[in-house]
């Protein structure tokens, strides 16, 4: 599986410019960006084909230093809060290999990963001060109707990630 970081979070990190990906196959990436959510550092996880999106509020220090293991138990909390059984959540995770930490995926990922964090900001309300994980947050970023690079027209990064991985 292949991690994206945005020249923010690159920056926010201290770490060199990672290679550009190789994997060819999108439903296995994922573009990791920073962002500032009533006024703490947050991670926000876009994947790459379907749009599905998960956010870590108010991540530490300490956190930061793993991003891969930081993003592994984000999908893994946003996933099984949002229904998806731990049988496909693991099948998943071993279809898409190992972590590696790549440069974003391109402009037009990019692009819709700042229309995620639009929606994000938008839906704000939904919050949860009192914890990490955000299944309010993300249940409504990913049920509100958007599109994606994988799919045409309009459709929720939900049901586009359900159908992808056979939820």
């Amino acid at each position: 599986m292949e991690l994206g970081l945005t020249f923010p979070l690159q920056r926010f990190l201290k770490i060199q410019t990672p290679n550009y990906g190789t994997q060819p196959d999108r439903r296995f990436c994922w573009d990791l960006h920073v962002i500032d959510l009533r006024g703490r550092k947050s991670l926000l996880a876009v994947h790459c084909h379907s749009r599905y999106t998960f956010v870590r509020w108010d991540v530490s220090p300490f956190q930061w230093s793993d991003i891969p293991g930081l993003f592994q138990q984000g999908l893994r909390e946003s996933l099984t809060a949002a229904g998806f059984k731990p049988t496909l959540l693991e099948n998943y995770l071993r279809q898409a290999g190992d972590t590696a930490i790549t440069r974003t995926h391109g402009r037009r990922e990019v692009a819709f990963l700042n229309r995620a964090w639009e929606d994000v900001l938008v839906l704000d309300l939904c919050l949860d001060t009192d914890r990490q994980a955000q299944p309010l947050l993300d249940h409504a970023v990913n049920t509100r109707p958007s599109r994606c690079v994988g799919s045409e027209g309009l459709g929720t990064g939900l049901e586009r990630f359900a159908a992808e991985i056979g939820g």
